[in-house]
């Protein structure tokens, strides 16, 4: 494993006591409240392997609840996350599964409010590190350490280059690309790594594109 960073392998600065259970789950709850892109009214919090069996324990339901408050990691209010959520008018639901999974500190997080809803699955890796895995039923990997332009849109002919001429007539730089789809020509999801802030202007170009259903900012 390679480390880029000192700080790869103390962990974050984080309210404890674990950096997987508790650090990364909280970047995890984070990540998908940024791409659902406000506070939801509900979010159903699916559980697997070592956080259905030690959440409780290892504060991983604090810390889930304050990264889905946009809490970060070293946040003093974290450990009182799930009564803030209750008095802000979020309801969290909690549940295991015993299903197996590929990684054992898996979180499936569904969030939902009256404009709509959005189902992100995320791993903790270790060290308070994250992986976002699955969005919407699409394959992911993504680590949230770098700007993230997420573009769902049609599976055609054309689409990825539209997207990648718009970023470069702003001279916007891709580190990292990678397309995921359901089906062919059903819809697909681009997840673009950006040396550079995608701003709201370029954002709205690449929505007026054809073929291009949503765009997001990670």
């Amino acid at each position: 494993m390679k480390y880029r960073t000192v700080f790869d392998i103390i962990g974050p600065i984080m309210i404890g006591p674990s950096s997987s259970h508790t650090a990364g789950a909280a970047r995890i709850g984070r990540a998908a409240r940024t791409i659902f892109g406000r506070q939801p009214k509900r979010a159903i919090i699916t559980l697997y392997g070592s956080f259905a069996k030690t959440y409780r324990g290892h504060g991983t339901d604090v810390a889930l609840a304050g990264g889905l408050l946009d809490f970060d990691t070293f946040d003093k209010r974290m450990v009182q996350s799930l009564d803030i959520a209750r008095e802000e008018g979020m309801e969290i639901i909690f549940r295991e599964s015993e299903e197996l999974t590929d990684h054992p500190n898996t979180a499936r997080i569904r969030l939902e409010d009256e404009e709509g809803d959005v189902e992100v699955v995320g791993v903790s890796i270790g060290g308070g590190k994250m992986e976002i895995i699955e969005l919407n039923g699409f394959d992911l990997k993504l680590s949230g350490n770098d700007p993230v332009l997420l573009v769902l849109h049609q599976d055609q002919y054309g689409a990825v280059a539209s997207v990648a001429t718009v970023l470069a007539k702003h001279q916007i730089n891709i580190g990292f690309m990678q397309v995921s789809r359901k089906e062919k020509g059903s819809q697909a999801l681009m997840s673009i790594e950006t040396d550079q802030k995608v701003e709201e202007e370029v954002q709205a170009a690449i929505r007026s594109l054809p073929g291009i259903h949503a765009v997001t900012i990670l």
